[in-house]
């Protein structure tokens, strides 16, 4: 269904809209990000006591105990990576469709499956590492208090039945990924690929097709010739929210397997098989949709704000480059 791609193919101003459109996006949304890391992390006590009852309550807990600021908390490394691995994301799925169209300008359902599915592959170079220490900063107001002998990390302290935080430890992505590569290597960083890869190449198979057809639906129904911002918005905010619930399941174990700072009595996992079973041995099959409306609002706005300030054009208009699209 896609539309022929045009005859100039220029990767330099897409590699910046990439990048431009991962910083505002992220930007956008990164509190409501953390909430879900910690919602996700979140394991029910023997006696049924959790921390959080709630996506407001948690983000109000993390407000008071932590700050406007605590609400930012990990978003450094995030907001340094994002320009890579947005850029990596979009701008290879505009490669693979480019070289997956056929000369009449017809791209197979299939193959959009595939190039969304390739570059979601490629993205995982940068991914793993970026939310492996992302997690970390995010994740250390949860389990503040009580140092944890298994980890990097501390533990909440409860009153009473009522949790409270103490003050988050100092800790720093750069300490974090010296630690990890002087125990374990540069292999370290990748702890969770696995999981990673299948909620990536999952997802991006989804969202990519779906976002073509969505914006080019919206295109045709408004009588435009050209990408407008709001309807690459809409299109992309619908894509992602049907995506990012589709492949929650996997995104919660990559959260478990990558969270390297355990509360006292918490599970720890050995790989993917190990963490779903355990999860849904304790937990149910529900556990796996944890944090999934939470997810939902931070990856729907994200990728929509992201995609339109992609198709914005922002690096043809600062470069002279004609616009791509």
């Amino acid at each position: 269904m896609a539309a022929k791609d045009p005859p100039q193919f220029s990767y330099l101003p897409r590699i910046i809209n990439g990048g431009i459109a991962g910083i505002v996006g992220v930007t956008c949304v990164f509190p409501i990000d953390l909430v879900k890391t910690r919602m996700q992390n979140q394991q029910i006590g023997p006696g049924g006591e959790r921390m959080y009852k709630s996506l407001l309550d948690c983000g109000r807990k993390t407000l008071r105990n932590e700050g406007f600021l605590g609400m930012y908390r990990g978003a450094g490394v995030n907001l340094l990576l994002i320009t890579p691995e947005k850029a990596l994301k979009l701008v290879c799925n505009d490669v693979f469709r480019h070289k997956l169209t056929n000369s009449q300008g017809y791209l197979h359902p299939l193959s959009e499956m595939a190039a969304g599915g390739g570059a979601g592959m490629c993205q995982i170079i940068v991914t793993t590492p970026m939310e492996l220490l992302k997690i970390q900063l995010q994740d250390a107001g949860r389990t503040a208090g009580n140092k944890n002998t298994q980890g990097m990390g501390t533990v909440p302290i409860q009153a009473r039945g009522h949790t409270t935080s103490a003050a988050p430890p100092k800790i720093s992505a750069t300490s974090i990924a010296m630690k990890l590569v002087k125990e374990r290597g540069i292999l370290g960083l990748y702890k969770g690929l696995g999981a990673t890869a299948m909620r990536d190449i999952t997802f991006s198979a989804i969202y990519f097709p779906l976002f073509a057809h969505l914006n080019h639906l919206g295109k045709n129904l408004l009588g435009l010739e050209e990408n407008v911002f709001y309807v690459s918005l809409v299109s992309g905010i619908c894509a992602g929210a049907v995506a990012s619930v589709s492949v929650n399941p996997f995104d919660v174990v990559k959260t478990r397997l990558q969270t390297l700072s355990k509360a006292k009595g918490e599970r720890v996992y050995t790989g993917v098989s190990d963490a779903i079973l355990k999860t849904y041995t304790h937990e149910g099959w529900t556990a796996f949709f944890k944090g999934g409306f939470a997810r939902m609002i931070v990856i729907a706005p994200l990728f929509g704000i992201a995609q339109g300030v992609y198709y914005l054009g922002v690096a043809e208009s600062l470069l002279g480059y004609p616009m791509q699209r």
